[in-house]
């Protein structure tokens, strides 16, 4: 098996539009929720969100391009543009046959859907829908677009495992590398799912928080009066290569992947089981992989969500894993990004990647009081950065369906 090196990184995030603002924001406790600017939530028992403020694609498309495009792609193209240059990649000195996009979302086009479908019924039924409708809204394009950008022929497609759906991308690119099936794999996802059906339907599920009058404290995980999530959006982007083609290509190298989970719950449609046990089996599974004891693990980012029972089940099945009083930093970084769904498990990849890098655990903010079965067992870092030496991290991510992904990430030695 082929060791597998992270190469380069690009983030555009409720908190930060790249990998520095993003970073310096986590560490500093800084909350992207605010009322949501998109439509009019009048109607709407949620009225914020972790929107991504101040966005501007027009850098990195062309003129009248950025039309072809829902703002999820938006998203995946422009962290694969921070990521790539991150990286410092010339495509044109490499094989691109062996290069290839692993992306995940899960809502896709979601925003385009709902603009053509209520452009058809203000029409009166008269099929009018743009020419871009389909390739817009159809989850798999940004993984399209990404290679067609940049004329990379290798592995391609889209993982659609709800919140666990770009972890779970970044653990199949990893394995990819590693059989020797890839030299080089731009992994992560993208969401862009603050739009009135997202809110209506997580609102009729009792999912998200309703907390309107603070919303930057909404998101509270772990605590003992948590009321559900707080929506995001944005993406993640990792360059993740074999350790032979980075050494060629004289990569700056960032980090080491070396192990991937990937379990299911069996449970329940949209709630997880409450004693973790696909959580469980994802966990060991991803430690068996890296070849180390659960001791070894410096950072746990948790997916901790902010809902009632997912929150307690994961503590649970941190404990049969680790132990009470593990190793262990915890923290709960959706505190502050607020949860990006098919998003997530890039950009808490790249949390995890930069604790690594900066020996730095960012906190887990608005936590008051936290569930007292919970209470003395876990160093949940909260509200302030702790530094401390992080060799091995390791990023949870469960989705609808009972999807279960756990990655884990090293500090590179030669």
């Amino acid at each position: 098996m082929k060791r597998v090196v992270i190469t380069g990184l690009g983030a555009v995030t409720p908190i930060g539009n790249n990998v520095s603002e993003y970073w310096h924001s986590l560490i500093n406790g800084v909350s992207g929720a605010a009322p949501i600017t998109r439509f009019d939530t009048s109607q709407f028992k949620t009225k914020f969100a972790c929107e991504v403020k101040n966005f501007d694609p027009q850098g990195i498309f062309e003129k009248n391009e950025i039309r072809k495009y829902d703002l999820f792609t938006q998203y995946a193209m422009y962290v694969t543009d921070e990521a790539i240059k991150n990286a410092n990649i010339d495509f044109e000195t490499l094989n691109k046959d062996r290069i290839g996009v692993i992306w995940g979302s899960g809502d896709g086009g979601v925003s385009t859907f709902e603009e053509q479908i209520g452009e058809y019924k203000l029409g009166n039924g008269t099929p009018r829908f743009s020419p871009f409708f389909i390739p817009k809204r159809i989850i798999n394009i940004a993984s399209g677009a990404i290679s067609i950008k940049y004329g990379l022929r290798g592995i391609n497609y889209t993982t659609a495992s709800a919140c666990s759906a770009s972890n779970t991308a970044i653990i199949d690119a990893f394995n990819y590398i590693r059989w020797g099936k890839a030299d080089m794999i731009i992994s992560g996802g993208s969401e862009a799912s603050i739009t009135e059906s997202s809110i209506g339907g997580f609102n009729a599920s009792k999912a998200l928080s309703t907390l309107n009058e603070d919303c930057g404290k909404a998101s509270r995980p772990f605590d003992s009066t948590r009321d559900g999530f707080v929506l995001g959006e944005g993406a993640g982007a990792l360059i993740l290569e074999s350790y032979e083609h980075a050494i060629k290509r004289n990569a700056v190298i960032i980090a080491e992947i070396v192990g991937g989970g990937l379990a299911a719950d069996a449970y329940h449609l949209t709630g997880t089981h409450p004693d973790g046990e696909g959580a469980i089996l994802g966990m060991q599974l991803a430690l068996e992989e890296a070849q180390i004891t659960p001791d070894k693990i410096d950072y746990i980012n948790a997916h901790a969500t902010s809902t009632p029972t997912g929150d307690s089940s994961e503590l649970k099945a941190m404990e049969k894993v680790f132990g009470s009083n593990p190793n262990a930093n915890i923290s709960a970084t959706k505190s502050m990004t607020g949860h990006l769904l098919g998003g997530a498990g890039a950009i808490e990849a790249i949390a995890c990647i930069k604790a690594i890098q900066e020996n730095m655990v960012p906190p887990t903010i608005n936590t008051q009081t936290v569930e007292q079965d919970f209470a003395n067992k876990f160093n949940l870092t909260l509200e302030k950065a702790q530094p401390r030496i992080v060799n091995y991290a390791m990023s949870n991510t469960f989705g609808f369906g009972g999807h279960i992904a756990s990655s884990i990430f090293k500090k590179f030695t030669e």
